[in-house]
């Protein structure tokens, strides 16, 4: 695999998770920080919180988002290539 193989591939994954959080990352009309959505750890209470408050799922919905992107990419690549 080439290097611009793996170039155009993270490039969708990054427009995946780019997407994904334009479409998954608001909550009650404003978007999330990424600091947030990206903040693992931290004590029961926080998990708790972010548990109930969706931002797991949310998270899990963009970082799918930038799975499906280079799953893309990858699909695009190897085709183009032939």
């Amino acid at each position: 695999m080439s290097k611009k193989n793996l170039l155009s591939i993270a490039a969708f994954a990054a427009l995946g998770l780019i997407v994904g959080y334009a479409y998954f990352g608001k909550w009650g009309g404003d978007y999330v920080s990424l600091k947030t959505l990206f903040s693992f750890g931290g004590n029961s209470i926080q998990n708790a919180f972010r548990s109930i408050s969706g931002i797991e799922e949310m998270r899990n919905n963009i970082l799918l988002s930038g799975v499906a992107g280079a799953i893309v990419g990858a699909l695009l690549t190897f085709k183009l290539k032939k």
